[in-house]
């Protein structure tokens, strides 16, 4: 039987320093590949997601599947950001355009590129959010192997998600976020029918906040940017005074710094006329670390 050969690309996202950021495989021309493959082929790069993009089946601009080592997960922030700028990079994406929507499992997601920086910045618009129940702190603390005075007062545990549900966790300084520690399966017997996909745990900094985000029943003990997790942590920061709820609102989340792969997520919270949160930004840059692979499938 005959193998056919797959070109890939791989991309430091959320990120303007090589080796930096969360590190992205593309696979731009990835039609013939069944789910089982992309899930193998997730496994053996093993980095915390691979993209696959298809041609579109509903006009947009393509259809992109998103891979953990683990499982496909419906929605990601640095794969659909670190796909952009690499079909942009390979002028899949014509110059002219600046606005276009990938087809997604949770849908159509809506993206922008801002071609005048440099490196140019994209940008995703993060699907619906959603507020989940809240968790027992002691339970929470016990499970990162905190003591419950490390988180900051009367902020909730939370179950927060737009798309990939994350629990969330405010902690009081840089050091326990740093401290902080989850055994796979953990998560799983905390909230067993919450489907939660990991813990995101962050600090107030004067000009950051400061996170980490750790998944090992998805295939990633820690991720050195979660963009599907920044958009929600916009809406829990609104919600509970952390941030002002007003329109144009912006925030950074800095994360993978305990990896040393430090990511910065840029956030913009986007208000109606009624002063609710309609929406949440996020975007950022990346770097092109390898422009040619070939995996032999």
């Amino acid at each position: 039987m005959s193998a056919a050969q797959y070109t890939y690309h791989v991309t430091d996202v959320f990120t303007q320093t090589r080796f930096a950021g969360n590190m992205l495989a593309v696979f731009p021309d990835a039609a013939g590949l069944t789910p089982g493959q992309m899930q193998a082929i997730a496994r053996e790069l093993n980095l915390s997601e691979t993209t696959f993009v298809f041609p579109p089946e509903r006009g947009r601009l393509a259809r992109v599947r998103i891979f953990t080592p683990d499982r496909e997960l419906p929605f990601a922030g640095h794969p659909t950001i670190g796909t952009a700028f690499v079909l942009a990079t390979l002028d899949r994406i014509a110059a002219d355009v600046d606005r276009f929507a990938f087809e997604e499992g949770i849908g159509d997601v809506e993206v922008r590129i801002e071609r005048r920086a440099d490196p140019f910045v994209a940008w995703l618009q993060t699907p619906p959010i959603s507020f989940g129940r809240t968790l027992d702190r002691a339970a929470v603390a016990e499970m990162l192997g905190l003591r419950e005075d490390d988180f900051l007062p009367e902020l909730p545990t939370q179950i927060v998600s737009a798309g990939n549900p994350f629990l969330y966790a405010a902690l009081r300084d840089r050091e326990t976020v740093d401290r902080a520690h989850l055994a796979p399966g953990a998560l799983a017997r905390l909230a067993p029918n919450e489907r939660a996909t990991g813990v995101f745990f962050f600090t107030p900094t004067p000009a950051t906040f400061y996170s980490r985000m750790l998944a090992p029943e998805a295939g990633v003990s820690e991720d050195p940017a979660t963009g599907s997790a920044t958009g929600p942590l916009g809406a829990y920061l609104a919600r509970y005074g952390l941030i002002p709820l007003r329109d144009g609102q912006t925030f950074t989340n800095e994360q993978g710094v305990a990896m040393k792969r430090r990511s910065l997520i840029a956030g913009v919270l986007h208000v109606d006329e009624r002063g609710e949160l309609a929406r949440v930004d996020i975007g950022g840059s990346a770097v092109m670390t390898t422009t040619v692979a070939t995996m032999v499938v």
